[in-house]
């Protein structure tokens, strides 16, 4: 029987101080009795520390695998999206943060089991399962249990997040995962600083890890914010840094941006700054290049990187054209040309 609140992983005491140290993401938290971290989900209980979220869920939905978005995993098939609450971040922009910032912990459902959940995905025939709308590193011991009951039934596992992560949960969590889509929410420290109360090295160093280090498929995605992260010249440095340290072939998502939360007074990303970035990003030598929240069939497709032959056909999550050789699993569209 799961015992609850769940002990959590990844915490030390802190020598000659009545503080316990969460180790889970690089904020390392010190907390005093009955305190918890700023993921709220996470607190200190006598002399350990739990997760209170563990077997509990703020919602589930079935979804095409592309709203994640993945575009080059499992395409076309249907995954079963699920969450909890909290988040280690802090963004002003979180478009989830009725359930990400949420402080109703006991508003969540109270029986929802690894057991139950990946069931839940095999009976309702979805491909995989999406830890998503608040972010799954917070909820690693339940993210990993339900990873490990879902491949039992032949379920694989996505991670929707911003990989904020330490190294040694990183390993662990990442190895459970068959595919990520990671956020790269900007390439410059004062955003990560000012905007999401985080710091930027973190996350390139998990997104260098998983890509070259797992068998995890990874698809970047960053959300150009108007005045703040969209610059010609930051799209530069950022496609720079994945073709050095990535290569060529890791899916970018660029993705539209609406006020939201604490940015309300931020218009929406025009459509020609989204084009822009695309052609800037495929111009530099990234071969899978999307865009989201908007209408741009073209830049939703998937193409041979080879001849440029279309291979999926996208409007939105709507598949309009399909030539492939195989579902497969983390690759992209099998090729119709010989390359």
């Amino acid at each position: 029987m799961t015992e609850y609140p769940h002990t959590a992983r990844h915490w030390s005491a802190k020598t000659g101080e009545d503080r316990l140290v969460c180790e889970l993401c690089p904020r390392l938290c010190e907390l005093g009795p009955g305190q918890r971290g700023l993921c709220f989900v996470r607190k200190r209980e006598g002399q350990r520390i739990v997760l209170e979220t563990y077997g509990r869920s703020s919602g589930f939905c079935i979804d095409p695998i592309e709203k994640k978005p993945l575009n080059h995993f499992l395409p076309g098939t249907p995954v079963l999206s699920f969450g909890t609450a909290g988040c280690n971040l802090a963004c002003k922009f979180c478009q989830n943060h009725e359930i990400s910032k949420s402080r109703e912990v006991d508003s969540l459902s109270a029986e929802a089991s690894p057991e139950m959940i990946a069931n839940a995905a095999r009976n309702a025939g979805a491909a995989s399962i999406a830890f998503t709308y608040n972010d799954p590193v917070i909820f690693h011991e339940y993210a990993i249990d339900i990873a490990l009951a879902a491949h039992a039934r032949g379920v694989r596992s996505v991670a929707v997040t911003a990989g904020y992560i330490s190294p040694k949960p990183r390993e662990e969590f990442f190895a459970a995962m068959d595919a990520a889509n990671i956020d790269l929410k900007a390439f410059s420290e004062e955003f990560y600083h000012k905007v999401t109360a985080s710091h930027l090295a973190p996350v390139l160093e998990t997104i260098d890890y998983v890509v070259n280090q797992t068998r995890c498929w990874v698809e970047l995605t960053t959300l150009l914010i108007p005045g703040l992260n969209d610059s010609p010249a930051e799209i530069e440095k950022m496609c720079g840094w994945i073709l050095d340290r990535l290569g060529p072939d890791v899916p970018l998502h660029f993705s539209a941006f609406h006020p939201d939360h604490r940015m309300m007074e931020i218009p929406r990303t025009p459509a020609a700054t989204l084009h822009a970035a695309r052609d800037r990003a495929k111009g530099m030598g990234l071969r899978h290049v999307y865009l989201g929240n908007l209408h741009a069939p073209d830049a939703q497709s998937s193409f041979c990187s080879g001849c440029g032959a279309k291979v999926i056909g996208r409007d939105g999550y709507v598949l309009s054209h399909w030539h492939l050789t195989g579902q497969g699993g983390a690759a992209a569209a099998a090729p119709p040309c010989p390359v």
